[in-house]
């Protein structure tokens, strides 16, 4: 069986760590990855530098404010890319203002989630964040895992 490849960009490493203690206590079989700004999210996805050969991530958890390259500037260029635009994204970021929110669907976020400043609420949210988009939602095939060449046609 597979891992489920998500792709973390945090620039808070608390928060980075939190995220992946409270993955890690789940029951799915998860490979997640940590990048802390745009620039090294973006070396990632298109496996450049240190990041060449990483397997393509399933799921994106992307933080709005990030140094070097701002997380909306990330999401632009991932759904403006035809090879990376069907990763799904989820904005987890401090911000709840509703300009953030807004622009982040209208820029083709997926969905977005304000983190909370309390431990227990921090995890919780992760925890239904990981029921909900590793668990129910059919994530797309990822490269490596999908031959459309295989498939019939439609």
């Amino acid at each position: 069986m597979n891992p489920i490849r998500v792709l973390l960009v945090e620039d808070n490493p608390a928060d980075a760590d939190l995220t992946r203690e409270t993955l890690e206590t789940g029951k799915l079989f998860l490979e997640l990855s940590v990048v802390a700004d745009g620039i090294a999210a973006m070396d990632f996805l298109h496996g450049r530098g240190k990041h060449i050969g990483q397997p393509r991530p399933d799921l994106i958890l992307l933080d709005l404010n990030l140094p070097r390259k701002p997380g909306r500037e990330v999401l632009i260029e991932i759904k403006g890319d035809p090879d990376l635009r069907s990763i799904p994204i989820v904005i987890l970021t401090s911000s709840d203002a509703e300009r953030d929110i807004v622009q982040s669907y209208a820029l083709g976020a997926n969905c977005y989630i304000t983190k909370p400043v309390d431990l227990r609420a921090f995890q919780s949210i992760v925890r239904t964040l990981e029921g909900f988009w590793l668990t129910i939602v059919k994530l797309p095939p990822t490269l490596g895992r999908f031959n459309p060449a295989s498939e019939g046609s439609p």
